[in-house]
């Protein structure tokens, strides 16, 4: 049996990647499940970066297991790419994304459609046993809608809007969200690299 330990604690998280990369021979575990604790310091300047920081740390102690982590983001051109790198940090940690949402709705209050565009932007890096750091990215492009929408998505999925289905991501499918995701575009790429590792290793 294949194992993973993905370095995420977030529940959501683990329920897309299990999906994704999910199958009869893989096991995906999340750091919490693996009993890893850390305090991992993201102190890197790109989304990349700080995917191979975490992947490391926890790579140190998964005993030969394959390590993932990701880093992602929304960047909203309007704002210089902000919150870019420090989504998950923005306005504070622990502030609930129902309010992070609300201010960066404010600060876009009166800005045109056009002029709102933005993107989720997903690295995944993959910290191997034989100390080889693999990297993938993806990124679904769309703008910041007017008011937050749907309860499918977490994060910023409620106020980033699609042009081709002028929907946020909370309000898609499951399925469909994982098939347009930055993330699922990011696992996909990552899936394939790892098969390949596991070809060459057998």
């Amino acid at each position: 049996m294949r194992k993973i330990i993905f370095a995420t604690g977030n529940e959501d998280k683990m329920k897309e990647i299990r999906m994704i990369l999910g199958g009869d021979q893989t096991e995906i575990c999340s750091m919490k499940e693996a009993q890893i604790a850390l305090e991992i310091v993201e102190d890197g300047t790109t989304f990349e970066e700080n995917a191979r920081i975490k992947a490391s740390a926890v790579a140190r102690k998964a005993q030969g297991a394959v390590v993932l982590a990701d880093d992602s983001g929304l960047e909203i051109d309007y704002l210089n790419k902000e919150p870019g790198v420090y989504s998950a940090r923005y306005a504070g940690e622990d502030t609930p994304y129902t309010i992070k949402n609300q201010m960066l709705l404010d600060r876009l209050e009166g800005v045109p459609k056009e002029q709102r565009t933005a993107r989720f932007v997903c690295a995944i890096a993959a910290a191997l046993p034989d100390g080889r750091l693999l990297t993938t990215r993806g990124t679904i492009e769309g703008y910041i809608g007017d008011v937050p929408a749907g309860e499918n998505g977490f994060g910023y999925d409620p106020i980033f809007y699609l042009w081709e289905n002028d929907c946020s991501t909370a309000q898609l499918a499951p399925e469909r969200k994982n098939a347009l995701s930055h993330r699922g575009k990011a696992l996909r790429a990552m899936k394939e690299l790892l098969e390949e590792y596991w070809r060459d290793a057998e």
